[in-house]
């Protein structure tokens, strides 16, 4: 891995843990084992370090989710879309990517928000579009009787996804499974005509 590589690497471990405040550039250098006006050499500012990390965190994300769909798509929708949410809670305890975007997501620095939210938007609409796919798809596959329209089932589920996550971002991961739990039902019996 080249120090350039290596510097986006450890810049994520260090954003996702400390946000982009919190981050040193000191001590993301002294990890990489180079001093500070070394970064330069690769990066303009510490912005264009944090921008570059997400840019690549947020294709990452991008690639995970439609490896996990590719690797449940034998599983029902309901299957497919709970286990994705129960997913992301397992990740974001062990993967600085999914911490990094879904921190970012949101509570993106302030000075960057111009930057940083665009790029967050484009993620969600391909998540949102990959989703309403999904429905399409999978409702007529498995015969489903969906009360409202595959669009609104998708931006539903994102919506749930938001309440469910954020409790994972305040660190309350119990409190978020709980969530999950008394959640789910009510989504989905709603959206297949059953609530």
């Amino acid at each position: 891995m080249n120090v350039k590589q290596q510097l986006l690497q450890i810049g994520l471990s260090h954003f996702a843990r400390d946000g982009y405040e919190g981050a040193s550039l000191a001590k993301i250098a002294a990890e990489a084992g180079i001093k500070k006006p070394s970064i330069y050499a690769h990066f303009n500012s510490k912005a264009d370090l944090f921008m570059k990390v997400l840019h690549r965190a947020s294709r990452v994300q991008q690639h995970s989710l439609k490896r996990y769909m590719l690797a449940h798509h034998h599983h029902t929708l309901e299957y497919k879309l709970h286990g994705l949410l129960e997913h992301m809670q397992k990740l974001y305890r062990s993967d600085d990517t999914i911490k990094f975007v879904m921190r970012m997501s949101f509570f993106p620095p302030k000075e960057l928000e111009h930057e940083v939210m665009p790029l967050i938007y484009h993620m969600l609409d391909t998540m949102e579009n990959q989703l309403v796919r999904l429905f399409e798809h999978n409702l007529h596959k498995e015969n489903l009787n969906c009360s409202v329209s595959a669009m609104q089932a998708a931006r539903a589920y994102l919506t749930c996804a938001d309440g469910i996550l954020l409790e994972v971002l305040y660190g309350q991961e119990q409190r978020s499974i709980q969530r999950l739990d008394a959640t789910w039902p009510i989504y989905w019996n709603g959206i297949i005509g059953k609530g």
